[in-house]
């Protein structure tokens, strides 16, 4: 009996339908930017795995979406309107800055200081920072009022006080310019009184005190002091006026010269320096070398000079 044929069907190397052709005899796809697109698939899946492209990275990088289309499980930033996000401007300039005490405005920038001096030991201080006017000056007063009356205590600090008091007047002075501090989150310092009416500006009159009393002493010791220990020479008849000197007489200078104060002594006892050797009665008569010429007033006339030749 005769087997029957196989029914007709598709050849079993046949493709399947839907797909390209294949073999060397297939239809070339034609390549470049010209080649038709194959449209994706709407369900297409991306491969996962080492061999899945990668997205780009930096500033050309992709953006994802902001806002309520943001892909699930990766929150949006908080960004400006449209998705873009804000960015400081480069030259915004920042805004008025508070006191660092109260936060009021407005306020400076400034650096108060203080002094002190224990004996050989002297503290410098300063506070530094943003200064309401109310703040600021109650700064200024306090610090001020302590170097007054701690920063003389020491050798050094005598002079440093006064110029540390006078740098002091600079930030005084930028407080004052400003206005009335407002908008603070807590009240302002209390300045209190002026420095000029505290107690402490009184101490600055002790070592002004000290000072005048030392000056007043020493003019004092100065005018009375006295340190010749004997009387000038003088004429039993007339009170002041000096002795005249003789040829042949002894004396010694109780001054230095070219001051003179002569005064007569014996001429064998040790206090004899100079003796009187001549009188020059005439213009052209002149001392020997090494000679001092006696002041006028020891002359009897008062008008001639006398040599005084060194005895020793």
């Amino acid at each position: 009996m005769a087997t029957p044929p196989p029914p007709h069907g598709p050849h079993p190397y046949a493709q399947p339908p839907g797909q390209p052709p294949m073999g060397p005899y297939a239809q070339q796809q034609p390549a470049g930017p010209y080649a038709p697109q194959q449209p994706a698939a709407p369900y297409a899946q991306q491969p996962a795995g080492p061999y899945a492209p990668q997205q780009p990275a930096g500033p050309y990088a992709p953006q994802q979406p902001a806002g309520p289309y943001a892909p699930p499980g990766h929150p949006a930033p908080a960004q400006a309107p449209y998705g873009y996000p804000q960015q400081p401007h480069p030259h915004a300039q920042p805004g008025p800055v508070g006191c660092q005490f109260c936060g009021a405005q407005p306020a400076v920038q400034a650096t108060v200081r203080g002094h002190q001096g224990i004996l050989y030991v002297m503290r410098f201080l300063s506070r530094s920072g943003v200064f309401c006017r109310s703040c600021g000056l109650a700064t200024y007063r306090e610090m001020s009022a302590k170097t007054l009356w701690q920063g003389w205590w020491s050798p050094l600090s005598v002079v440093i006080t006064p110029i540390t008091l006078l740098v002091n007047l600079g930030p005084r002075s930028r407080f004052h310019a400003l206005a009335a501090p407002v908008g603070g989150f807590r009240p302002s310092l209390d300045p209190g009184k002026p420095l000029l009416r505290r107690p402490e500006t009184l101490l600055i009159l002790i070592p002004l005190a000290l000072l005048a009393l030392a000056l007043t002493v020493l003019f004092v010791i100065g005018l009375f002091a006295d340190d010749s220990p004997s009387e000038p020479l003088t004429t039993g008849a007339g009170q002041g006026k000096a002795q005249t000197l003789a040829v042949g007489d002894c004396v010694r200078n109780d001054a230095d010269w070219p001051d003179q104060d002569l005064r007569a002594v014996d001429c064998g006892s040790a206090d004899a320096q100079y003796k009187v050797s001549r009188r020059l009665d005439a213009p052209e008569q002149h001392c020997a070398g090494g000679d001092y010429l006696a002041a006028l007033e020891y002359s009897p006339d008062g008008a001639t000079t006398s040599c005084l030749t060194p005895v020793r």
